[in-house]
């Protein structure tokens, strides 16, 4: 009989971190998270959740993007233009810094949160 009651308790201990992945996944919301900064470098993680674009920004300095979990994003500048990007899960791309006055939002136009690191580097 306490065989029969181990296995539920078992069953339940082992699938409460992926229901618990799940229920955050499900209630993402779009922020920043700041990581590291120095006189070299600015480091952050950014969560973007489906339909909840970062507010709008520029960056006056190039940077690399590791995406953490990857999607398809749409940049989209000031003017409206739009250029898409997809981001895969465990690469790394280098964007340059924005073009002058001018400002863009990241539109996450998947299902699930794209989580990146930026990593900003301060000099040229």
């Amino acid at each position: 009989m306490t065989l029969h009651l181990r296995r539920p308790a078992l069953l339940l201990a082992l699938s409460t971190p992926v229901v618990a992945a799940l229920v955050w996944a499900q209630q993402a919301v779009t922020q920043r998270f700041p990581q590291l900064e120095n006189d070299d470098v600015k480091v952050w993680k950014s969560v973007i959740a489906p339909g909840a674009p970062l507010s709008p920004h520029r960056h006056e300095h190039g940077r690399v993007l590791i995406a953490l979990s990857g999607g398809t994003v749409d940049l989209v500048q000031s003017d409206g233009k739009t250029e898409k990007m997809v981001w895969e899960t465990g690469k790394a791309y280098w964007l340059p810094k924005s073009p002058p006055n001018t400002t863009h939002s990241d539109v996450n136009r998947g299902t699930s949160p794209i989580v990146v690191m930026v990593v900003e580097l301060k000099k040229e």
